[in-house]
């Protein structure tokens, strides 16, 4: 066997990183809960089902009643938790690497709003549904996003931490005044988004599924080709210039990764709140600092978490249309405040 005992640390051989291995297992074992927590969502119900009809109905699709209850109603609904899940997950994990701010996701920031205001605004006006929502979506989060980057860009000192909460609070009560009146004015548009306005995986079928997916697959593969930037861009702008990146650009098509993830999911099941803020802090918390690891780990803790928010919801009300925002909004709120309570002790902006 080869001693490397007298040798300095330069001198010996180079060899992967334990750390590698270890996040690597750790996330195939969170895909795994992926895995088990969609099966236990789409078992729960009103009539329990066994895995073996899940995977029966999924694969073996008879027609059957129960066949019918799995790919009709409760399949759809996990499928959209989970996109909603991750692609809220991973734009705030984005903006909080573009924008070095430890606060920012697409709800704080005004997007998740924008997107909102846009959707009901098109419903209202135009009387749209199904693809044509998404791309109103996507422009909605575009302007609030442009808004917000304008608002705190103003003045001498910057787009700071504290700045851009501000502006996105701005935006977002702004926009969300817009959409309320919207709504308290036209009966038909409320009766139709009265729960996906708080957030709601209530009546989401396939189709719908389908009309976000290549939007929400383009964003998370950008986002992890983007991975070794975003690394770079969360220790200033600065550093990347110093390590011969083009902030700018890579600032640019983060932005536009960001629209096309949040535009996807608010689409899909409304402005769910929290999820960006909470799990990228998890993920580096938990596992690591590095986005190459911080990207795949928020697109799944983010499912789980949006999954298990949801059947959690419905466990507790025995089935009801609990919307799965509110449920988000209680697990998130105390989060938040930890958070902000835990900077503030650590000197932190």
């Amino acid at each position: 066997m080869t001693s490397f005992r007298g040798l300095s640390k330069a001198e010996r051989p180079i060899h992967p990183r334990p750390a590698e291995f270890f996040c690597s297992v750790l996330l195939l074992l969170a895909i795994a809960g992926l895995l088990v927590s969609a099966m236990l969502a789409i078992m729960a119900g009103p009539a329990p089902l066994s895995p073996s009809t899940v995977l029966s109905a999924i694969f073996r699709f008879d027609g059957s009643r129960d066949h019918l209850v799995v790919t009709l109603l409760r399949l759809p609904r996990v499928a959209a938790a989970m996109i909603a899940g991750a692609g809220l997950a991973v734009s705030g994990a984005i903006m909080q690497a573009v924008t070095k701010n430890p606060l920012a996701s697409p709800g704080l920031l005004g997007i998740n709003a924008g997107a909102a205001f846009a959707v009901v605004a098109s419903l209202s006006i135009t009387g749209v549904s199904g693809d044509a929502l998404v791309w109103y979506a996507f422009g909605g989060a575009a302007f609030a996003a442009f808004c917000v980057f304008f608002i705190g860009s103003i003045g001498r000192v910057g787009a700071t931490p504290l700045i851009m909460v501000l502006a996105g609070a701005v935006v977002a009560t702004f926009l969300t005044s817009l959409t309320t009146a919207i709504l308290i004015f036209d009966q038909t548009t409320l009766d139709a988004v009265r729960l996906w306005t708080v957030g709601s995986l209530s009546g989401r079928t396939m189709e719908h599924v389908f009309a976000v997916v290549p939007y929400w697959l383009a964003g998370l593969l950008g986002s992890l080709l983007l991975a070794r930037h975003l690394t770079t861009l969360s220790l200033g702008t600065d550093v990347a210039t110093a390590l011969g990146q083009n902030p700018a650009l890579w600032r640019s098509l983060s932005v536009v990764i960001v629209i096309l993830l949040s535009g996807s999911a608010v689409a899909l099941v409304g402005p769910v709140g929290f999820v960006g803020l909470v799990v990228p802090h998890i993920v580096r918390l938990a596992i690591s600092v590095d986005y190459r690891w911080i990207i795949p780990f928020s697109a799944v803790i983010g499912a789980i978490m949006v999954v298990i928010a949801d059947l959690a919801g419905r466990i507790i009300l025995a089935n009801q249309s609990f919307p799965v925002g509110v449920t988000m909004a209680l697990i998130g709120a105390p989060f938040f405040l930890w958070l902000a309570r835990y900077r503030a002790g650590a000197g932190r902006p």
